[in-house]
């Protein structure tokens, strides 16, 4: 019987070069669950893997989305399940990886999308213009702690969303969220990580190493391309921080440094979510042998 394998965890820890690693041992291809990869053009600031790093094996759900598109966790869910079902009739080995928590779960586990009421999102959505996102993000934060570790003070579109379920329901957002048990197709679930302060300078280079290769321009190109309009994309870390520069003295140094910041705060919150799913078996990324460790606890 074909196992799918999740490969998940923090920013930075290594998840793509191991998933790429057991695509080709298992006969595999990547099934992509990073919400800002979605993106087309967002290469450089979501550290999407080049034609070289995929080793020519296939990754689904990159690419799909516009900036100007918003992302959705339920057309997500409905697309990568499509996916994985696909693989798995095809006798091939998905395997998904990638740092959002919530897509994740979405394949995974039986997660609910409550109704909306636009008159609830509207007012919020007002409030948030008014008093700033992190204002609401803290409101979330004092509701329901659980959502905000999975939701960036800085998307405004999930903070309201999270907010207009609270108040449309009576329950906090998280109680949508399933109460894990089998995962979905059986799969396995592999957790990257690493030691707080290695990982930390592993996020700094990393963000030195993105505007070295000129995440800026990238961010030039898809503001002509709409990023403004897009209420995900412009959110997503890097791109807000070098907009922000762009519209004031250009102190990319400043907003590079910005970006490390806000990263590494991001990353503690993915390890408090990821942490509480027992069923993940967690492996450290700069371990000897760890693609011979994790196909040894894939066979299981």
């Amino acid at each position: 019987m074909i196992r799918p394998v999740a490969v998940v965890g923090p920013t930075a820890t290594g998840k793509t070069a191991l998933a790429v690693e057991l695509a080709l041992t298992l006969g595999g291809e990547v099934v992509n669950a990073d919400a800002l990869q979605l993106y087309r053009g967002m290469d450089i600031g979501t550290a999407k893997a080049t034609a070289e790093e995929r080793r020519g094996v296939p990754h689904h759900l990159l690419d799909v989305l516009d900036v100007t598109e918003t992302a959705s966790v339920a057309a997500y869910q409905r697309d990568a399940r499509e996916r994985v079902e696909e693989l798995l009739g095809a006798g091939r080995v998905p395997i998904l990886t990638g740092g959002s928590g919530l897509y994740i779960q979405a394949v995974l586990d039986d997660l609910k999308f409550p109704g909306t009421d636009p008159a609830v999102r509207a007012r919020l959505t007002a409030e948030a213009d008014e008093i700033g996102v992190a204002a609401m993000h803290d409101r979330l934060t004092g509701l329901d702690p659980v959502a905000a570790t999975a939701i960036l003070p800085t998307n405004t579109r999930r903070v309201v969303r999270a907010l207009e379920v609270i108040e449309i329901t009576g329950e906090p957002f998280s109680a949508n969220l399933p109460k894990p048990g089998p995962a979905r197709y059986d799969t396995v679930l592999i957790g990257i990580d690493r030691e707080p302060a290695e990982l930390d300078a592993r996020v700094d280079r990393r963000v030195e190493l993105m505007f070295d290769a000129g995440l800026v321009g990238e961010v030039r190109t898809l503001l002509g391309q709409g990023l403004r309009d897009g209420l995900t994309a412009s959110r997503a870390l890097g791109y807000q921080q070098v907009i922000a520069a762009l519209d004031g003295d250009e102190d990319f140094k400043a907003a590079a440094d910005a970006t490390a910041q806000a990263t590494r705060r991001f990353v503690r919150r993915q390890r408090s979510w990821f942490r509480r799913d027992k069923r993940i078996e967690w492996f450290d990324g700069g371990s000897e042998r760890l693609a011979e460790r994790v196909l040894e606890a894939t066979a299981q």
